[in-house]
């Protein structure tokens, strides 16, 4: 979007979030902020909160126009325009492409986006609403825009997606998250790293695992969508998975390849939970060795069924959120100690020596911790260093290289 607005130094561009409630009240504070600090420039607000709720945007005073996920990758829309409401319907969109950045700013990794909507209709979620259909890039598009990633010199890209699990049945042939991996693994051989942003367990199938659990360069952090470990809520969330095929996903994901982090997306207090349910989610973070938490308090998102569902006292929803919260920092702080005296792969992505390891632990050179017979200013934003992680500080493992 910053490509396509070009020179415009009379604009403002706010991308926005649709998730949680949290998310909206997050871009609205952030639209009067901008109109506050730049008070003459246009205020274009975009995004998936825009894209459903854009009567609500287009009536703030402080918004020149309103423009759909749709719109904004088409560079005209970001011109001065009679029209303030720009927002098309996103369920007739059927195809996506990979969005050619010039670059990354400061990132030491890149982004690719093989994958876009989703055509499941989980109860919590606006997201279809707000993305359209699941669509998929086609791979030989996708291998292009990594080898010129890698010929610009990142060592790690990520593969994401709405539902990235779902990438492949739109396209010709007989394609799959699994096939477009391995493709890219084969036609791109100088990509030192390659890691896969949030997948839905139930659609891991053989080939993707293999190369999960098999293959060198696939980063071991994987990062799944449980949203909940009890079966009554999970069916009520109309998720396609049991608690017990999580809980085995992992076990066999661990038996191959047992250095694989696991992350997870956990809702605490939707409708009707009961306590005895709520504890059953709680123990899911020992069950599926969740070391990389993302806990969302539930969010009644206007025009979702749960929404119509029997609410839960915010106050408890609250409070079972803080809850699993802290049982999972507590984990993960369990799993860095695990890390003290193990070498590490470290993707430098800062000047100052910070950065993730495979396994996306937080981690940070030592001072003056540079590889034998190098200078500590050898290191570079983007360099993929060997480290020996000798203890920790806060939540960061701190090493030498090695």
């Amino acid at each position: 979007m910053r490509a396509l607005a070009g020179d415009q130094d009379d604009l403002v561009i706010v991308n926005s979030c649709a998730v949680t409630a949290e998310a909206v009240r997050q871009a609205r504070k952030e639209i009067r902020r901008a109109a506050r600090r730049r008070p003459d420039a246009r205020i274009v607000v975009t995004g998936c909160a825009a894209q459903v709720e854009p009567e609500r945007f287009a009536a703030m005073a402080e918004v020149t126009a309103v423009i759909g996920n749709k719109e904004k990758w088409e560079a005209r829309h970001f011109l001065p325009s009679a029209e303030q409401v720009r927002v098309s319907d996103i369920m007739t969109v059927h195809e996506t492409a990979p969005h050619l950045a010039a670059g990354f700013a400061d990132r030491a990794r890149a982004f690719v986006e093989v994958q876009n909507g989703c055509d499941h209709r989980c109860t919590f979620c606006i997201i279809p609403f707000a993305r359209g259909p699941s669509r998929s890039v086609p791979a030989g598009l996708v291998v292009d825009r990594i080898k010129a990633l890698v010929d610009q010199g990142y060592n790690e890209v990520v593969l994401t997606g709405v539902d990235t699990t779902s990438y492949g049945p739109d396209l010709p042939g007989d394609q799959s998250l699994g096939h477009l991996v391995e493709r890219v693994l084969r036609l791109v051989p100088d990509l030192r790293r390659l890691r896969l942003s949030s997948l839905d367990s139930i659609e891991i199938d053989d080939r993707l695992f293999d190369l999960v659990t098999g293959e060198p360069r696939v980063q071991p952090h994987l990062h799944l969508s449980l949203q909940a470990g009890d079966d009554m809520i999970l069916k009520r969330m109309k998720r396609r998975h049991s608690r017990a095929q999580s809980a085995a996903t992992v076990e066999r994901l661990k038996a191959k390849r047992p250095d694989i982090a696991i992350g997870a997306d956990l809702i605490a207090g939707f409708p009707t939970e009961t306590e005895a349910q709520a504890l059953n989610s709680l123990a899911l973070l020992d069950d599926c060795d969740i070391v990389h938490a993302h806990i969302f308090p539930f969010s009644p998102r206007a025009g979702t069924p749960a929404a119509r569902m029997p609410m839960l006292d915010p106050v408890l929803v609250a409070t079972r959120a803080r809850r699993l919260r802290e049982a999972a920092e507590a984990r993960r702080r369990r799993w860095l100690e695990t890390l003290v005296g193990t070498e590490q792969s470290l993707l430098v992505e800062r000047i100052d020596g910070r950065g993730h390891t495979a396994g996306y632990a937080p981690a940070c050179l030592a001072s003056g911790a540079a590889p034998r017979g190098a200078r500590t200013n050898a290191v570079r934003r983007g360099d993929v260093v060997a480290m020996r992680v000798t203890h920790i500080e806060g939540e960061m493992l701190v090493g030498e290289a090695i």
